[in-house]
């Protein structure tokens, strides 16, 4: 049996994600056995930066934390300043963060966090540019190429995704996290 066997890691994205931080998760945790999903606020497809394109599976409007054991975020700053001003990739996140499940974060991902009032009082790190918005949220940032709080996984840059990959899958595998709370 693999790892995520029977798990189900929904990704929120759109158009303008950095294509390796959606691509290269997407096959650490199906290869460890889970099916992943792609919800976005677009219905259709969507395109990264460098021209990859991946069907939409759920609507944004339409998914529910409930149905999924973790999530996880690419970066890309078009991408991540889009969902933030999405209502219901916002409130998706929160659901995550609410249902203690483990969530992941890389580059300009952590912008979503922040406008779903999630990082007060926690540990991350991200692209350097949003080191004064995470702290300004009240979050502690740091420069590590992945750093792990309670079941939050997040990353600096695509440089990262090896050890960004293995985190993401070690906290998918261990479940639900106490301290994995809004």
């Amino acid at each position: 049996m693999s790892t995520l066997s029977g798990k189900t890691v929904a990704f929120v994205a759109t158009d303008g994600f950095e294509d390796s931080e959606l691509t290269s998760p997407w096959d650490a945790v199906t290869a460890a056995g889970a099916t992943a999903v792609l919800i976005s606020p677009a219905t259709d497809s969507i395109e990264g930066k460098n021209g990859h394109r991946q069907a939409v599976d759920v609507a944004a409007s339409a998914a529910e934390a409930a149905d999924y054991d973790a999530l996880v975020l690419p970066g890309g700053v078009v991408n991540a300043d889009d969902l933030r001003l999405d209502a219901a990739s916002v409130a998706l996140a929160r659901e995550f963060f609410a249902q203690h499940k483990p969530v992941a974060a890389i580059c300009h991902a952590a912008w979503l966090l922040i406008e779903a009032d999630v990082v007060d009082g926690r540990t991350l790190t991200s692209y350097p540019s949003l080191k004064t918005d995470l702290v300004n949220a009240g979050a502690t940032w740091v420069d590590e190429e992945v750093v792990v709080d309670e079941g939050l996984v997040s990353s600096r840059t695509p440089d990262d995704l090896p050890a960004f990959n293995a985190k993401v899958v070690e906290e998918i595998a261990e479940g639900a996290h106490a301290g994995q709370t809004v």
